[in-house]
């Protein structure tokens, strides 16, 4: 009976030690991607950049922080911004960034992608404050450029690279679209008046050689009349009075016509 609780007892104690290697064996294994790299730490001194791949660490002695090297894309918060020609804009954008060196990363800032966030929304406000209305609007892309420019050589020491900035949306007040839709519509009259004063200026030079050209001959003043009360005639509900000098021209052209046709 002894001897049974003794067998018991080993087997128990077997399948506790079992239990408590594969605990250990299960936290100091550790599979990194190939899109992660990660920093070992060994009683808190960095030991170095490993992976990807099986990576063994010792248990409580050693620890690792993982970092994702894909491009992350950041929605930066809303920002109110006055331009320099003081007129308040609402700017949604994105950045684009990567770590492309997670021992720097890991040693010089505790959470880079809210901290970088957080830098690129002040140098979108400062960026916005150096240009007028005009610029921000037709020049956005370069203005994006600029920004990533300067927030890229900021955060490089921290390991992480900025590879662009997108503005998404300006929101102006509704007073001043009101007031740009004013201009455009402006713009527009203004443009079919000129088309309608150039149209007029051609059409009152070609009257001009029409009419040089009727002086010399005044039976073609005439008959230029005529074809324009053929062309009112039309309209059967008008009643047409000709002047005199039209019944004297008109008269012996239909009867040369007539005698023609016989």
């Amino acid at each position: 009976m002894l001897l049974q609780i003794e067998q018991i007892v080993f087997a128990a104690l077997v399948f506790f030690a079992l239990i408590i290697l594969v605990a250990i064996l299960s936290s100091a294994i550790r599979i990194i991607p190939e899109y992660q790299r990660a920093v070992k730490f060994r009683l808190g001194r960095v030991v170095g950049v490993v992976g990807p791949g099986l990576v063994f660490i010792i248990p409580i002695i050693e620890t690792i922080m993982r970092y994702d090297l894909r491009v992350e894309v950041v929605d930066v918060p809303a920002q109110r911004a006055l331009t320099k020609d003081n007129v308040e804009v609402t700017i949604d954008a994105a950045i684009y960034l990567r770590v492309i060196d997670p021992l720097k990363t890991a040693l010089t800032v505790r959470n880079h992608v809210p901290a970088v966030a957080i830098y690129a929304a002040s140098t979108l406000r400062d960026v916005v404050g150096m240009v007028d209305l005009d610029t921000l609007l037709t020049h956005r892309d370069e203005i994006a450029k600029r920004i990533a420019s300067i927030v890229d050589e900021h955060v490089t020491p921290w390991g992480v690279k900025v590879s662009a900035v997108a503005i998404k949306d300006i929101k102006l007040p509704d007073v001043l679209l009101r007031a740009m839709a004013s201009q455009a519509e402006a713009e527009r009259v203004r443009r079919a008046k000129i088309t309608l004063a150039s149209a007029e200026y051609e059409a009152s030079k070609i009257y001009l050689e029409a009419a040089e050209r009727y002086s010399q001959n005044p039976t073609a003043v005439q008959l230029r009349m005529i074809d324009a009360l053929i062309e009112i005639a039309r309209e059967h509900n008008l009643i047409i009075v000709t002047p005199p000098t039209l019944e004297y021209v008109a008269l012996p052209l239909a009867i040369s016509k007539r005698e023609q046709q016989k």
